[in-house]
Formats: C-alpha cells, structure tokens, sequence
C-alpha cells in the first residue's frame, strides 16, 4: 500500500467562502493515492485565477486562467518523494459550477482527482488515454459516494483545460 501525503495551501482569500475545500481535497487525495504506486508528498496551491493565469503562462505559454494545473515531479534523486504540483483557481472553479450546474466541493473533488492522476502518469492526449482517465476517475468519485464528473458532463470539459 502507497503512502501519500497533501501539502495544502491556500493562496487567495477567496476560498474562505468554502472552509470545507481543504477537507475535500484532502480526501480527493487519499482516493486517489490508492491507485498510485509510488509513496511521496503532492503539494496543492488553492489560488485565484490570476495566480493560476501567471503559472500558466510562465510554465506553458497560455495567458490565461484555467481550472487545474499539474505539474509532474521528475523522478531523481533530489525530488524522490515529491510526486509534483497542483494548482487550483477559485474563480474558473466557481464559474464552472453556475454554467454546468455543479456543487462547487464536488467539482473541486473531481479537479484534485483529475491533476493528481496526472502526476502519477495519466494522460488525456488521445481518445484511449481520455477513456482510461475518465473511467478511472469516475471510478475514484463513485467511491468517495460523490457524483460521476462524467454523467451528464459537457463534452470535452477536461480534456481542453487541463
């Protein structure tokens, strides 16, 4: 059995208005780690949309704000324990839910599921990989007793932001 442990920090002010988030993505992790194979740390950057629009920029060229970012540790002897990065953006999360009709710690779940499978090696880059993921993570919040993300989801809605 793997070991993962979350380093949560909360960045922008905004996510007082959900004091239950660093719950949620606490146990979004813990689920998720079950189907790792490696033991380390993740740390998880809760921010606003301008954080996330300057690391998105800095890190892969896009100006802009999106929902989740994951940034895989390489494996070498200096990061060996270090699994990688997530960063989260309040705003984008929260304009998500009103235009899909999602509860808000719900979808925060889903986007920690989602940037945690990318940093143990998941990818949505062709139809298969997409498949495998989408499965897989469905599979990961049915057994947190949350909602398939998938089920009635708007198509492509990870696929083109993450």
């Amino acid at each position: 059995m793997t070991t993962v442990t979350a380093d949560i920090v909360v960045e922008s002010d905004l996510w007082q208005a959900e004091p239950r988030a660093e719950a949620t993505v606490a146990a979004a992790i813990s689920a998720a780690a079950t189907h790792s194979t490696r033991d380390g740390e993740v740390s998880i950057l809760l921010a606003d949309d301008s954080a996330v629009r300057e690391v998105n920029k800095q890190w892969r060229g896009l100006d802009k704000p999106t929902n989740v970012l994951s940034f895989p540790a390489a494996d070498t002897p200096a990061t060996r324990g270090h699994l990688g990065d997530i960063v989260i953006a309040y705003e984008t999360l929260q304009r998500e839910c009103e235009a899909e009709g999602r509860a808000f710690l719900h979808h925060l779940a889903h986007l920690t599921v989602h940037g945690f499978l990318h940093l143990i090696g998941y990818d949505h880059e062709t139809d298969a990989q997409a498949d495998e993921m989408e499965a897989l993570e469905s599979r990961i919040m049915l057994g947190m007793n949350l909602p398939d993300p998938w089920q009635d989801s708007p198509p492509d809605v990870l696929r083109e932001r993450a």
